[in-house]
């Protein structure tokens, strides 16, 4: 089996395998021709499009707010500050905006009168094929959180735009999508 396409970038895959497969990540083992020529192993993980969720509200003196949650995340034994963020690894067809939305309310509680999908991101591009898409969540209404039983130890807390920032700079939020959103969305002045 020798395919490559156009935009390859030189490489040919000799061989695919898939090395292990659960609900949620899928590890394909390729034999890939470099574009030197030399034959090697690459190793790639497979995963579903995600939405990451940056809820940017106000307090009644008019200070911006952003809603991050908090939570244990297993492998690497840490709670982690994050943006709202996650997957339907049971309805992989559905459409980013609906996930957004969904996500959002599951988390948070949060229910956004406007949502704006301010780009994508790629999570690990050297050894994965996961995308998210980035969302902007404004006039935001709170309601009861819906989450699924692996976040049942998550916190929702809505923070000043500037604590948020200094959390940045102290290096309390460690999460790349967090991270990579946040920076997407205060280059493009949304806020």
């Amino acid at each position: 089996m020798t395919k490559s396409s156009p935009d390859a970038g030189g490489y040919v895959v000799l061989s695919s395998r898939i090395a292990y497969e659960n609900p949620w990540t899928r590890l394909r083992e390729d034999i890939i021709r470099r574009p030197d020529g030399k034959d090697g192993l690459y190793g790639v993980v497979e995963r579903g499009q995600f939405v990451v969720i940056l809820p940017l509200g106000q307090t009644e003196d008019g200070k911006p707010t952003i809603t991050l949650v908090n939570q244990y995340r297993y492998p690497i034994g840490k709670r982690l500050w994050e943006l709202p963020m996650g997957m339907w690894e049971s309805r992989p067809d559905a459409a980013p905006d609906a996930v957004a939305a969904g996500e959002l309310k599951e988390e948070t509680g949060l229910i956004a009168g406007k949502m704006h999908h301010a780009g994508i991101v790629y999570q690990g591009a050297g050894y994965s094929t996961q995308m998210g898409h980035v969302y902007l969540a404004t006039d935001l209404t709170q309601g009861p959180t819906e989450r699924e039983q692996t976040e049942q130890d998550m916190t929702c807390h809505t923070l000043l735009l500037e604590d948020v920032e200094r959390m940045i700079r102290e290096n309390d939020i460690t999460c790349m999508v967090s991270l990579a959103a946040f920076g997407m969305l205060r280059a493009q002045k949304l806020i």
